[in-house]
C-alpha cells in the first residue's frame, strides 16, 4: 500500500451518508467504498438506494445497506441509527448529506409548510442524526461527522433564502457540536459550490450569451466526481488535526 493509500485507508470502517442514493451523496458514497470502508445508503426512495447499493457492492466488493428514511422527520432517525448499529455494530463517519432548496417565483411565495420542510431536512434532521451518532461515538472513542453545506450559506441569492438561512444554520452546529463531541470525534463542515448533478438541470443556464460561473475563480461548476477529495480528506485519519472547520469545495466563490 503506497503512501497516500494509507493515509486515505478505510479500510474495516463504516460510513453512513444521507442522500447518498444521487448526485454528490452517490459520488461520496463510491469514494468511502472504494477506498475500503462498507456505507449505507440512506434516501427517501427505497429504489434507488437499493440500487446504488447494489452497484457499490459489485464495484468495491464492500457491504452497502440500503435505508429508507426521510431526515427531515425526527422520529424516523433513531430506526436509522438502531438499524446500522445492528448490521455494522459501528458508524466511523457520518456524513450528512441529505438537502433541498425548493423553487419559488417571489419570497412571500414560500408558504410556512415549505420554509419548515426545508429547515427540518437540512437543519433539524443533521442535527438529531449528530446528537444520535456523535454521543456514540464518543463512546467508542472515536468518530468523524461531515455536513455538507453551501456555498449559499455565505453568498446567498434571493432565490434561496430559506436554504441559505438552513445552510447557515449548519455551519454554526459544526462549530457547535465539534467542541461537544471533542476530543475523541472531529465535525467539520464540508462547503460545495455549484456541481453539474441532477439538480443542476433546474437551473437557467444561458452559457451561450454568458457564462453563468465567471464570478468563481475555476470559472466554471463542478463535476460530482470532485467532491470525493475533500469529503475523503475529512472522513479519514488525514484530517486527524481538522475539526469545527469549513473545508470549500466551491470553485473559489468571491
Amino acid at each position: 500500500m503506497g503512501y497516500a493509500d494509507q493515509l486515505f485507508d478505510l479500510s474495516g470502517q463504516v460510513v453512513l451518508i444521507t442522500g447518498g442514493s444521487r448526485g454528490l451523496g452517490r459520488e461520496m458514497a463510491f469514494g468511502v467504498a472504494r477506498c475500503g470502508a462498507d456505507v449505507v445508503i440512506a434516501s427517501r426512495n427505497m429504489d434507488n438506494c437499493v440500487s446504488t447499493a447494489k452497484e457499490i457492492e459489485a464495484e468495491t466488493g464492500r457491504s452497502a445497506m440500503a435505508y429508507q428514511v426521510h431526515v427531515g422527520r425526527w422520529d424516523q432517525l433513531d430506526g436509522l441509527v438502531d438499524a446500522t448499529y445492528e448490521r455494522f455494530g459501528k458508524i466511523d463517519t457520518l456524513i450528512n448529506n441529505a438537502g433541498m432548496s425548493p423553487l419559488y417565483d417571489k419570497l412571500s411565495d414560500v408558504t410556512e409548510k415549505l420554509f419548515d420542510a426545508v429547515v427540518n431536512l437540512n437543519l433539524k434532521g443533521p442535527f438529531r442524526l449528530s446528537a444520535l451518532v456523535g454521543e456514540r461515538m464518543v463512546t467508542a472513542g472515536r468518530g468523524s461527522i461531515i455536513n455538507v453545506s453551501s456555498a449559499g450559506s455565505l453568498r446567498p441569492g434571493a432565490d434561496i433564502v430559506p436554504y441559505a438561512a438552513a445552510k447557515a444554520g449548519l455551519n454554526a452546529m459544526t462549530e457547535g457540536l465539534a467542541k461537544a463531541f471533542g476530543p475523541a470525534v472531529r465535525v467539520n463542515t464540508l462547503m460545495a459550490g455549484p456541481f453539474l448533478t441532477d439538480v443542476s438541470k433546474a437551473w437557467n443556464l444561458d452559457a451561450a450569451t454568458h457564462n453563468p460561473f465567471d464570478h468563481l475563480s475555476l470559472r466554471r461548476a463542478g463535476n460530482p466526481p470532485e467532491i470525493i477529495g475533500a469529503a475523503l480528506f475529512l472522513a479519514s485519519d488525514a484530517s486527524s488535526f481538522t475539526t469545527g472547520s469549513i473545508v470549500r469545495a466551491d470553485g473559489g466563490i468571491p
